[in-house]
């Protein structure tokens, strides 16, 4: 029996080959759209799940109050973890973490590596599995380092390693490593990425600031013991916190700070290491946020249920012509069950094919799709039991809702009502027009998300940043030569190069480079019997006048003045900070040193958009050395002057990659997170609007259909072609203003709850939302048109031949 209905389907589906093919490939298209989605969605969900010890790893943090607040810090002071292990009960593992770039030496490479200084306890802590190597003495010895299997393929052709000697750079001096071990390959959904580990006391500087309490410049990560809670720990931190903090928390009291509810000043807590990878670490807040995945996964469940509904009015619209067969059907003996059969027997044969068919589609993007989103998601790190048994139960509800529910209403038709050929199922067109408005409810969503995206990224592209990043090129000195005198090099190279127009350096870069770094440094110092906290930037001359820096008084570092090394430049939110009206001239004590303070700039966004503006302080140090140069060209001849100044490069650092970049590239790359949501959702609202037009279409068939004789009458008492297509559309533009109404009002409220995220955003517009609907309506009424024009410029005469 069910042979014969699985024949008898397969010919159906060939006889009425355009309504097989619509579904087969709405179908088809939305199943390889979802897989790649939840692929994506599953691969961000899935970050850190290969730790053994996830659950009882964490990230340390400090909750400083201050006055008029909090402020949370995540670098932490040099001393503390050893302070940590010997007076904290409860730990069982604690690492520091120092992450950064250094040039490694090998013969006659010279390449800028991922350099991590941990602890030995790291490799106890995190589960990066070893591929030769001792485990129990991994950083154990002084000037060791562990690497992964392709860091070391990079550098010597093969894995093949342990006891050979690399050269890093450090502080300037090259000094000798030997490997001790090697490890696999760091998988994608890691938020830890390493390529060169080494122990954190042979990092540079360590020996200077290991016991400064006012020093923080890395992480701290620790597994505590079992049956140890985050509350317990933290609370046996306080003692420790306010016997090596006392006289910053001396401060914080004269400063007016208060207490948070336990009556601390400083409290160190933790942050589970499963929610790193979505956490972000703001001034007062740690926000934890899977929204991104989320996302991802609605939409691909709104794909498929737009699919499927149009699935559901297809088949009824194609109902009307296999009525006689219903009835005929019933006449010979079947029942019900027999006709449910039938028909549900053909919605599994479709969708079977389109399973195949979207699962085909899918592994045919997935380059595509990974380059696009920006993902790492594939087949192998994605799949698994669990993943094919959820897709699998999903199929088969799919299958069994979808396909059931035309087969049911078919079922149910009488026989007489059947052999007439009339439909009049009590509460089908309800069910319909439900249907319909949430198809429309959820295009006109997914429209006005990518217009309020696109206007956030648009503003932000296109904000007053307080500085030039149209004609300003960054390179990062990962070249082994002292980075102010490659740059004075530099300068003396290009001296007499009139698109050339300055040169500049500083330690830390603007934006996000290609060589993926961001840096920025903080410190806090007494001023006038209160605490004051600043950013740092080391800066070479004319580093105000190469980006186009607004200075509002006083001067800027200048090489006529022999003391600018104790001469600082402070932006606007630093004259706040110190509570000065005129600046100029006032000494700011830091790290036992007093610093004049010679100009103030106008605050410019050296930090994302989505963060205020902070204190900065520029600072003229030999000390420290600069890493990044900064070339500010001609508007005309770019290209050449690009390619000039890497020629240059190749001559002064043949060994050194070269990673300029515009700084307007460095601002964009900031924006990853915006720009994956406005491609995913961009992406979900084209295929949302194919999908919708597919189903309205065949609503409107069916409507067409159903009102054929009406048409003709209509069209013999004088009805013009324009009225009957008024007639006939009205009421399928009721259903998307129906639509509009639910759905702007949710539209709304998560765009605004959305823009709260950023510190600057534009103002949130109803013309983005009323936009989304003129387009609805435009999508439905162009669909509308194709088979409401053809119905009203028939010949009544055919409309009426049957009566």
């Amino acid at each position: 029996m069910f042979k014969n209905h699985i024949i008898i389907a397969w010919r159906n589906l060939l006889k009425n080959k355009a309504f097989t093919l619509l579904n087969i490939v709405g179908l088809s298209v939305a199943i390889g759209v979802a897989i790649l989605l939840s692929m994506a969605a599953f691969f961000e969900l899935s970050y850190d799940n290969f730790h053994k010890k996830g659950d009882t790893v964490y990230q340390l943090y400090s909750d400083w109050q201050i006055p008029g607040g909090n402020d949370i810090n995540v670098p932490q002071p040099m001393p503390l973890a050893t302070a940590l292990k010997d007076e904290v009960p409860g730990i069982s593992k604690i690492s520091r973490y120092l992450d950064g770039h250094t040039l490694l030496l090998h013969n006659k490479k010279e390449l800028t590596v991922d350099m991590t200084w941990v602890d030995p306890d790291f490799f106890s802590i995190f589960s990066f599995p070893l591929e030769t190597g001792n485990q129990d003495t991994l950083l154990q010895e002084a000037n060791t380092v562990v690497m992964t299997n392709k860091m070391a393929t990079t550098i010597f052709g093969n894995s093949d390693v342990i006891g050979k000697t690399i050269d890093l750079l450090i502080k300037g001096k090259k000094t000798p490593f030997v490997i001790t071990a090697i490890l696999k390959d760091v998988p994608d959904n890691s938020t830890i990425q390493i390529g060169v580990l080494g122990n954190f006391k042979d990092s540079p500087r360590y020996h200077e600031v290991k016991n400064r309490w006012d020093h923080s410049n890395h992480e701290v990560y620790m597994e505590l013991q079992e049956g140890v809670s985050v509350s317990q720990f933290e609370k046996s931190t306080r003692s420790l916190v306010n016997l090596h903090f006392k006289e910053e928390i001396e401060n914080t009291k004269r400063d007016g700070a208060s207490p948070d509810e336990n009556g601390q000043f400083v409290q160190l807590k933790l942050n589970s290491f499963k929610d790193a990878h979505f956490s972000n670490y703001k001034k007062n807040e740690v926000v934890v946020s899977r929204a991104l995945p989320y996302v991802i996964l609605g939409i691909a469940i709104l794909l498929l249920f737009i699919a499927c509904v149009n699935f559901v009015n297809m088949s009824i619209a194609k109902s009307t012509n296999r009525l006689q067969e219903i009835g005929m059907r019933k006449t010979l003996g079947a029942g019900k069950k027999h006709v449910f059969l039938q028909f549900w027997s053909e919605s599994v044969l479709v969708f079977l094919v389109t399973l195949l068919l979207g699962g085909f589609l899918s592994f045919l993007l997935l380059d595509e799709f990974k380059s696009l989103f920006n993902t790492g998601a594939t087949f192998n790190n994605t799949l698994s039991l669990g993943t094919i048994f959820v897709f699998g139960v999903i199929f088969l509800l799919l299958t069994g809702i979808t396909g059931g529910y035309p087969a049911l209403l078919l079922s149910k038709l009488g026989t007489l009502q059947a052999l007439k050929g009339k439909v009049q199922i009590n509460g089908r067109d309800r069910v319909r027009d439900i249907l319909m408005i949430i198809q429309f409810a959820i295009v006109i969503l997914l429209i006005s998300g990518t217009f309020v995206l696109r206007g956030q990224l648009q503003y932000m592209r296109t904000k007053d940043l307080g500085f030039n990043k149209e004609q300003v090129i960054s390179v990062p000195l990962n070249g082994k030569r002292n980075g102010y005198k490659l740059v004075n090099l530099l300068r003396e190279e290009f001296k007499d190069q009139p698109d050339i127009i300055n040169i500049t350096a500083s330690r830390g870069n603007l934006g996000r480079g290609r060589d993926g770094s961001q840096y920025t440094s903080q410190i806090g110092f007494d001023y006038k019997n209160r605490q004051a906290r600043s950013h740092m930037f080391i800066v070479d001359y004319d580093y105000l006048k190469t980006l186009d820096i607004k200075l509002l008084s006083g001067r800027s570092f200048d090489r006529s003045f022999g003391s600018d090394s104790l001469s600082v430049v402070i932006n606007e939110a630093m004259v706040e900070e110190l509570q000065e009206t005129d600046p100029i001239g006032k000494k700011l004590r830091m790290n036992s040193i007093d610093y004049t303070v010679v100009g103030v700039v106008k605050d410019f966004n050296f930090k994302k958009l989505d963060q205020t503006i902070a204190p900065m302080t520029l600072f003229m140090s030999s000390q420290k050395d600069v890493r990044y140069a900064y070339f500010k060209i001609a508007p005309t001849n770019i290209s050449q002057t690009y390619d000039h100044i890497r020629s240059i490069w190749k001559k002064l650092e043949p060994n050194a990659t070269f990673l300029g970049s515009f700084l307007n590239e460095n601002i964009d790359r900031t924006f990853k997170k915006e720009r994956i949501m406005i491609t995913i959702i961009t992406s979900g609202a084209a295929i949302a609007v194919l999908l919708s037009c597919i189903g309205l279409l065949a609503i409107s068939l069916l409507v067409v259909n159903m009102r054929t004789k009406e048409i003709g009458v209509r069209k013999v008492i004088g009805a013009s072609v324009f009225s009957l297509i008024v007639l006939l559309a009205k009421d399928f533009v009721k259903l998307v203003i129906i639509s509009f109404i639910i759905i702007i009002p949710v539209a709304w409220w998560y765009s605004n709850q959305w823009l709260q995220e950023y510190s600057y955003r534009m103002d949130l517009s109803i013309w983005f939302f009323i936009a989304a609907g003129l387009s609805a309506i435009g999508i439905a009424l162009g669909t509308i048109g194709f088979g409401t024009i053809k119905a009203a410029l028939q010949n009544p005469v055919k409309s009426l031949r049957s009566e």
